[in-house]
């Protein structure tokens, strides 16, 4: 039986064979994905990939977003302005997995962030 470790990111328990050394850390795979290749939420290229892969599938709105995809668009439509603060408590969601989830939406062309001072809002596109 092996020893058991927590990722030092998202402190989730792993046996010690699953852990992944990145940058001195030990980390799940997850969070070591995230760290290597971080979503950008402001890429032209993903934007116009992804709207063009959409209007080929005939999907508009929320069609083809995963179900928690689906709750973030909700509650930034319902809440609009919504702090990334108010967003991560509701949502209980850490900042990475909101960021890649977010990111989505951004390429989607159906939510978008601004700040406010040092606040950072999303809101609908």
């Amino acid at each position: 039986e092996g020893k058991c470790m927590n990722c030092e990111r998202c402190s989730c328990e792993l046996r010690e064979e699953d852990i992944v050394v990145y940058q001195n850390k030990h980390l799940c795979e997850d969070c070591c994905f995230d760290l290597m290749n971080p979503p950008k939420t402001c890429d032209p290229t993903a934007v116009s990939s992804t709207l063009n892969v959409r209007k080929e599938l005939g999907q508009s709105g929320t069609e083809g977003l995963s179900e928690l995809q689906k709750k973030i668009y909700s509650l930034v439509v319902e809440r609009s302005p919504i702090s990334r603060e108010d967003l991560l408590a509701t949502l209980q969601l850490s900042p990475s997995e909101f960021e890649r989830e977010f990111s989505v939406l951004r390429h989607c062309e159906l939510l978008k962030g601004f700040k406010k001072g040092s606040t950072v809002f999303f809101t609908k596109y």
